[in-house]
């Protein structure tokens, strides 16, 4: 896919943004990561901006941790918000509730493109591979770093009710994509972009 470029015919339609940040920061002293500094504004907001220009619409946003404060400070108009109350669970939560929430606001999108908040150093590019890959009749892909999966993630909407089914405490999508090794497409990263995420206080020097 040509970089700058805005296509999002897929096969049936566009691929929705899911991004998940819902994070509460236990290990960076409770501070939600959604709301942590990343070139002068919310790292949600980079987050954001990451999944609309690599090609996804529509964007939902899965908040969880102090979610009226993202609310009241990130700008995130155009963004469907959803909380999840469960957020404490850990991320299986915030995938169940975002993959729900798209379901019934997103009859168009042909498939999810999972990103994670705390991921600053993987960008549009990542994003566009993995698009391009669902367009050429991938219906699960990830991005891969030296040939290790990781994230973002894209899951055709046929795969929704299963990895949702499965989708348990910090495991997200983890065991549904073991299960269907065979039918998963690497998109290798490594070159463009790195799955390093902000965890603890020494991970704040992944943010700019």
């Amino acid at each position: 896919m040509a970089h700058g470029t805005h296509d999002t015919t897929v096969p049936g339609g566009s691929v929705a943004g899911l991004l998940l940040a819902a994070g509460g920061g236990r290990r960076l002293g409770g501070r939600p990561k959604a709301l942590l500094t990343h070139r002068g504004r919310p790292l949600v907001e980079h987050a954001v901006r990451i999944l609309r220009a690599g090609g996804c619409d529509p964007v939902q946003v899965v908040l969880g941790a102090a979610a009226a404060e993202v609310r009241a400070r990130a700008e995130l108009t155009g963004c469907r918000l959803v909380e999840n109350q469960d957020w404490p669970s850990g991320m299986g939560s915030s995938l169940r509730t975002g993959l729900a929430a798209l379901d019934k606001a997103a009859p168009e999108a042909s498939a999810a493109l999972v990103l994670l908040v705390d991921q600053p150093r993987i960008g549009a590019e990542a994003v566009a591979r993995l698009l391009d890959a669902h367009r050429r009749g991938a219906g699960l892909a990830a991005a891969c770093y030296d040939g290790e999966r990781g994230h973002p993630v894209l899951i055709a909407r046929a795969h929704w009710p299963e990895v949702a089914a499965s989708a348990a405490g910090d495991r997200g999508a983890r065991a549904f994509l073991r299960a269907h090794r065979g039918e998963l497409t690497l998109v290798e990263c490594a070159d463009i972009a790195a799955p390093d995420d902000v965890d603890t206080p020494e991970d704040l020097t992944l943010l700019e």
